[in-house]
């Protein structure tokens, strides 16, 4: 006989839209589809299997890598061997987590239930109480891991949670597969090579709490500002024959004239029917790189700190 189902889904609290380009970042083959308010991604691919790493660290993971530099939240929901729990991740915001034993026994972070309430919006009293009651001991018979997820997600449809028939926490990972393939408004997103996911982590970060500060009027502001700033720093600098005070000034400079060219790069990428030649497009791809591993690194650099 088979063992317990294994299976997951990811939950993001946005329209399939937004949610489309940070799902790139996986670089996984997946299924998108509609979920009332949210969006719902089933993988195609099945890597826990593989002995490389388990549901809970593979949707976990999966879940983190969504929300960073996205201001929703993304609920990894995942079952195995009668075990299921879930890890809620939005922005550079705490990871929590809960897990249910075979036995509905809760483990994991005990603020995990009073934080998604929080970050969801729910009633802080009502809901909150329901959301509890999930994480204590019950003998009834049939209350394990999955069974959890399944009160759970009936409570997010006060949220606005709606997910498509056939996706429900528990089921084997082939019939969630099947299921998603039959949603209303499924798309399949697949990972075509560093290109796209260039492409896919430029518009996470545009599309972020960041973007307003790495393109568009307020970083073109910032950038003439550094350049206003800098030159003028590198020439007293020059003069004064200050090493510490010449690299700033350099420093300023050259991260203000990147960001204006990379402004304008950008800006030219987006016209439709719009060719570029293969030396330009390599230098764009280039710029677009530097500069995304350069603000957006640095950021995650000293949010982890």
């Amino acid at each position: 006989m088979s063992g317990p189902p294994t299976g997951g889904l990811l939950l993001c609290r946005a329209e399939p839209l937004a949610a489309r380009s940070p799902a790139h970042l996986l670089r996984l083959r997946l299924l998108l589809a509609p979920a009332g308010a949210w969006t719902v991604l089933v993988p195609e691919d099945k890597p826990w299997l593989a002995g490389e790493e388990g549901a809970a660290e593979a949707f976990s993971g999966w879940g983190s890598t969504i929300a960073v530099g996205t201001d929703w939240p993304v609920l990894g929901l995942w079952w195995e061997g009668g075990r299921a729990g879930f890890s809620l991740a939005g922005g550079f915001r705490r990871t929590v987590s809960q897990e249910w034993d075979a036995a509905g026994r809760p483990s994991g972070d005990p603020d995990a239930m009073r934080t998604l309430a929080a970050r969801l919006g729910l009633d802080p009293v009502l809901d909150l109480e329901e959301l509890e009651r999930l994480t204590r001991p019950d003998s009834a018979p049939g209350v394990d891991g999955p069974a959890r997820l399944r009160g759970l997600t009936a409570l997010l449809t006060r949220a606005g949670l709606t997910l498509p028939p056939g996706l429900t926490p528990g089921e084997p990972a082939d019939r969630l597969r099947g299921a998603a393939r039959m949603a209303p408004g499924v798309e399949a997103l697949e990972w075509s090579g560093r290109r796209d996911a260039l492409r896919a982590r430029l518009d996470v970060v545009e599309g972020g709490p960041l973007g307003p500060w790495v393109r568009g009027p307020r970083a073109r502001r910032l950038g003439a500002a550094q350049v206003a700033a800098g030159a003028p720093l590198l020439a007293w600098a020059a003069r004064r024959r200050s090493p510490a005070w010449a690299a700033a000034g350099a420093f300023l400079l050259a991260q203000g004239a990147l960001s204006l060219t990379y402004d304008r790069a950008r800006a030219r990428s987006r016209p439709a029917g719009t060719r570029r030649g293969p030396g330009q497009a390599a230098s764009s791809r280039g710029l677009a790189w530097w500069c995304s591993h350069a603000r957006y690194g640095g950021v995650r650099r000293a949010a982890s700190r």
